[in-house]
């Protein structure tokens, strides 16, 4: 008798042991509320990590060895007050390039920046064509608000720009005058109106260090189907290798 009852305390201590180890396990296994936290806090941080991003719109990662530099006027005009469309036409914003620009870091995964001048352009057409005029008249390099710190870490560039009036911004000349685009694969992208690309792809290369490789398979398109143009656009950059 004092066998069978020692036998079945010895079952009940063993049932009692396995119980709990299930129950130790089944807390931590993977699905588990602590894992799904974990997973959730990770997804947290990186939608943070992502709007601090865009609130850092303009300083470059880094983490990408393509930058996508790009020029638009609605980035760097200021508002004069009404302006009578018809008459005199105004910047409206997100401005051509600025469409196209977003488009081509996602395809390939760069760093974007937007050129910017430091004394804006005026918003309405004719005052910002006399301004313009004049800068290409005195071949002028109108001064930025900021360069691109790590600019040796890219190796491909991307550069986006309007055509201004027969050829490329001057503030796009700064730019590459002001950064060190040496030994890079250039490409560009281009919007423009019934001028088409002009002469601005013969100003770029005339400011292009010797060693750059500036790819003759440009993209552009007329600034009023931009808008419509992403599936162009990104066969173009799988034309590219993107």
């Amino acid at each position: 008798m004092k066998k069978s009852i020692a036998l079945l305390m010895a079952f009940l201590l063993t049932f009692s042991l396995c119980a709990c180890g299930a129950d130790q396990q089944n807390s931590t296994s993977p699905g588990s509320s602590s894992d799904n936290t974990a997973s959730v806090s990770s997804e947290s941080s990186s939608n943070a990590d992502a709007s601090s991003s865009e609130n850092a719109a303009n300083t470059p990662a880094g983490g990408s060895d393509i930058l996508i530099a790009y020029f638009s006027w609605a980035d760097n005009a200021v508002i004069d007050g009404e302006v009578d469309a018809v008459a005199s036409p105004s910047v409206t914003s997100p401005g051509h390039v600025a469409q196209l620009a977003p488009w081509v870091q996602a395809q390939t995964g760069g760093d974007l920046f937007s050129i910017r001048v430091t004394e804006p352009y005026s918003s309405d057409w004719d005052t910002c064509l006399a301004r313009a005029n004049q800068e290409r008249s005195e071949n002028a390099r109108p001064a930025l608000t900021e360069n691109v710190e790590n600019i040796q870490n890219y190796d491909v560039v991307f550069l986006g720009y309007p055509n201004w009036w027969y050829g490329a911004p001057m503030a796009l000349l700064s730019f590459i005058e002001e950064n060190d685009l040496a030994n890079k694969q250039i490409y560009l992208f281009c919007s423009h109106g019934t001028g088409g690309l002009a002469g601005s792809v013969e100003d770029i290369e005339a400011v292009l260090p010797d060693s750059a490789v500036l790819s003759d398979n440009v993209f552009d398109v007329y600034e009023e189907d931009a808008a419509s143009s992403q599936r162009d656009i990104l066969n173009w950059l799988s034309e590219l290798g993107y």
